[in-house]
């Protein structure tokens, strides 16, 4: 199967003897490159733990990730450093930028401070990606919401990711920019969504959400339940998203 990321047997425990938790629990699950897919499951789940630890944010306590079939876990610090900047994009809720730099210039950034140059054209690539090419020197406070997490997506795709993590990224956006969002990222999922001079990337876009609306625009939801995988649905609706939800939380 060709995964863009893979977990196995994926266990994070948090501190120790009597006190410890399980945020995961032996989870194994993999991505297909070039899909779109979002995670759900009740408060305290393991929904951003799951995500921080397929993104080599967070190491696990056991198990494997592999990203590219590389496996993190034989990565010091340095290597994964690189594996982050240069394979995977992270959007955040917030959108962090700095209010005295351009769009363009807050794209850039990221690759700068690791003393990189970013290749010609690729930040005003990485801005057409998201509809904003002619915003490009416009600063935060000139733009919307929307148009703000538009330049994150954009710092992000910057390095041309394989893989695009999204942790809660419509949750700070209203009704119309989250929906503008979410039709961003489903046009970057795919084996075209990130065309350059070298050629193709195939995007895999993964996020964690609660909105069932939101989750109808993946091609897939998995369901997490006290860290354990407890079911998907392909092809999701709305509704059917929702009644699953209703289940789980009864479930509990």
């Amino acid at each position: 199967m060709d995964d863009a990321v893979r977990l196995d047997s994926l266990t994070k425990t948090y501190g120790s003897g009597e006190g410890a938790v399980s945020a995961l629990r032996e989870l194994s699950l993999s991505f297909p490159r070039g899909g779109f897919t979002a995670i759900m499951g009740p408060s305290g789940s393991g929904k951003s733990t799951l995500l921080q630890c397929a993104a080599g944010l967070d190491r696990p306590t056991s198990g494997r990730v592999l990203i590219n079939g590389q496996d993190l876990s034989g990565l010091d610090e340095t290597r994964l450093t690189e594996l982050r900047r240069d394979v995977t994009g992270f959007i955040f809720q917030s959108f962090n930028l700095l209010p005295s730099l351009t769009a363009e210039q807050n794209v850039a950034l990221p690759m700068r401070l690791a003393g990189r140059k970013p290749p010609r054209g690729a930040v005003r690539q990485a801005l057409a990606q998201v509809g904003l090419e002619k915003k490009a020197g416009s600063r935060p406070s000139q733009l919307s919401g929307g148009q703000q997490q538009r330049v994150a997506i954009a710092r992000a795709l910057v390095s041309r990711p394989a893989v695009l993590f999204g942790d809660e990224p419509t949750g700070a956006l209203d009704l119309s920019t989250g929906r503008e969002l979410l039709a961003t990222l489903r046009a970057l999922a795919g084996p075209a969504s990130a065309d350059s001079g070298d050629g193709p990337v195939t995007t895999t876009v993964v996020i964690v959400t609660h909105d069932p609306n939101v989750a109808a625009y993946a091609d897939r939801v998995v369901f997490l339940a006290d860290g354990r995988l407890v079911g998907e649905l392909l092809q999701p609706t709305a509704e059917a998203v929702a009644t699953r939800m209703t289940y789980l939380a009864v479930s509990q």
